[in-house]
């Protein structure tokens, strides 16, 4: 099936942000207020991983933490039924790999994803969680206003769709939440679909610029609606895309027919 599907992970896959859950379960909450407007967030949170290093946290206890991330069981289901059906199933996300590979991993999910485009981290000689911006901050701005300049996920998605252009026509279906998701909905296009939270920030955007977004749009508010609305989306794309086959196939027996025909007429002399 040619069908893309892209999830946001912070409060689409999991129903909390990844970083403040940490931030909020291992006590680093007055600190992480304390410093918020000293500097960036990605920037903060590598701060805030050093603390927990300081403090004798190890990674088993942080990915213990993330376990416990809430994620509800028809989101679950949903991606996996959207994987099975041949979807491909990518993640654009300001999170961080660890973060969400832990928590793919422990709900069995990590398979049904082929790509995940998030911020970089890595275990460092010390044993301390390291947190890198997606978009090198040094080298040069990404120039867009709506993301954060670690993540344009519209930069993200042009990407995406250039990569998997090559393989042919595909139609995309994007879930998200936040104003960055909003950025990443501008890429899509009349035949694609945008699947916004709704009463979150990509809601809020859309309701004041709704002539912007090219696709389709089909809100959702919780875990049922998402899995309901996804797959009711899946199965139109399929239908229409058998609808097509058989039209183009009709089309070109028409066309063999109508030489046949011409092909058997009496030449006049």
């Amino acid at each position: 099936m040619a069908v893309v599907v892209v999830f946001d992970f912070d409060k689409t896959i999991i129903d909390c942000d990844s970083d403040n859950w940490v931030v909020d379960e291992l006590g680093l909450t007055p600190l992480f207020t304390q410093l918020l407007p000293t500097m960036p967030w990605n920037s903060l949170m590598d701060r805030m991983f050093m603390e927990l290093h300081s403090q004798g946290k190890t990674m088993e206890e942080i990915a213990e933490c993330l376990k416990r991330a809430p994620l509800h069981p028809r989101i679950i289901s949903a991606i996996k039924s959207a994987h099975a059906s041949g979807c491909d199933l990518r993640i654009v996300s300001d999170a961080n790999a660890f973060f969400i590979e832990t928590v793919l991993k422990h709900h069995g999910l990590m398979d049904c994803f082929s790509e995940i485009k998030t911020n970089p981290s890595f275990v460092d000689g010390e044993g301390r969680l390291r947190i890198l911006p997606y978009h090198d901050l040094k080298s040069s701005s990404h120039g867009c206003n709506i993301c954060p300049p670690n993540m344009c996920k519209g930069l993200v998605m042009e990407r995406v769709r250039t990569s998997v252009s090559a393989e042919g026509k595909k139609r995309f279906i994007y879930l998200g939440d936040g104003s960055a998701d909003f950025c990443s909905g501008l890429k899509l296009g009349e035949e694609d679909y945008l699947m916004p939270r709704k009463n979150y920030p990509i809601w809020e955007i859309i309701c004041s610029n709704p002539k912007l977004i090219k696709a389709k749009i089909n809100e959702w508010s919780n875990g049922e609606e998402l899995e309901k609305i996804l797959l009711q989306l899946i199965t139109t794309i399929s239908i229409e895309e058998k609808c097509n086959m058989r039209s183009d196939k009709c089309q070109a027996s028409s066309m063999d027919s109508h030489k046949t025909f011409q092909s058997v007429l009496p030449v006049p002399h």
